[in-house]
């Protein structure tokens, strides 16, 4: 059993992770879009702010509709971002506790 679940904890640990860093990077984008400091007209940031709202959007969208109005300043992000580190840490408590 442990050889299954190890592999699979660091699959789905590596995954929590790399969506992480894909609603970072969805942050950051909008923000330098918000300031035009980079233009959705050039073919590269917009496939990548296309891609990252992809991936984000269904997961943002209900943590969104619960959230009252809070004017320009979306926290929807930082909530999930601290949802998935809840959710590492409690699957490595689980993987602890299946290991010993």
């Amino acid at each position: 059993m442990e050889a299954f679940l190890g592999p699979l904890y660091w699959l789905v640990d590596t995954l929590i992770n790399l969506y992480v860093w894909v609603i970072i990077i969805q942050v950051i984008l909008s923000w330098l879009v918000a300031f035009n400091v980079v233009n959705t007209s050039n073919r590269f940031v917009y496939l990548v702010g296309d891609f990252t709202y992809r991936l984000t959007e269904p997961a943002l969208r209900p943590i969104r509709s619960v959230l009252p109005n809070l004017g320009g300043i979306d926290i929807a992000p930082l909530i999930l971002i601290l949802l998935l580190i809840v959710a590492r840490q409690f699957l490595a408590n689980m993987y602890a506790s299946f290991v010993l």
